[in-house]
């Protein structure tokens, strides 16, 4: 298995700026740069393949690639909650081929989604020079909108926020300027063990 790839970005952000800048209480607009880029650092340490938690928080697309088939019929995808899935290959001429839909099940299980090929689902052969002869394209996060993501992993966002922005250095005396206890406490049950 290659890294997976982001092919589309989210299009929307689990916290909106009205919200963060609420948070960290602030009433005026000569940080909101400041303050976005704080959302996007937040929303980075959460999200996605180099997220923490493991997982995707708003929809957004990736690709998996694999040089083969499966030695079993099983595709383990980096991420749970996946709502599409497109397998693809690449066949003896190198011309990308799509896996019909009725020979594929998208399962979850403890671990997070898993592609399974029908029974009925022979594998063709794969052209031989290619790093990523065997694809999968698919959407994971909760949703669409912000409104998706879990009230606690919003909150969690909002208070790593509010802590960076009136606390700008990375320590002070007497005390560590880290993620705030209450927001790793938060996100805690949306982590994924053993990805």
């Amino acid at each position: 298995m290659l890294r997976p790839i982001r092919i589309s970005a989210p299009g929307a952000k689990p916290v909106s700026l009205l919200e963060a800048k609420g948070a960290a209480k602030v009433d005026f607009g000569d940080d909101d740069a400041l303050i976005e880029g704080m959302i996007d650092a937040a929303i980075s340490h959460l999200d996605g393949w180099s997220g923490v938690l493991g997982r995707c928080l708003i929809n957004q697309d990736w690709r998996l690639s694999h040089c083969d088939w499966p030695s079993c019929r099983f595709i383990r995808l980096p991420f749970p909650d996946v709502s599409a899935a497109t397998v693809k290959y690449f066949d003896e001429d190198n011309a990308e081929q799509t896996v019909s839909s009725s020979l594929v099940t998208r399962l979850e299980d403890e671990r997070g989604t898993v592609i399974r090929f029908s029974d009925d689902f022979a594998f063709p052969s794969v052209f031989d020079d290619r790093g990523d002869g065997v694809q999968v394209e698919f959407t994971a996060g909760y949703g669409a909108a912000a409104t998706d993501v879990p009230r606690a992993i919003r909150t969690a966002i909002l208070l790593m926020v509010a802590h960076w922005y009136n606390n700008r250095e990375a320590s002070t005396e007497g005390q560590r300027s880290e993620i705030p206890f209450g927001a790793s406490a938060l996100i805690a049950p949306f982590r994924r063990v053993g990805v």
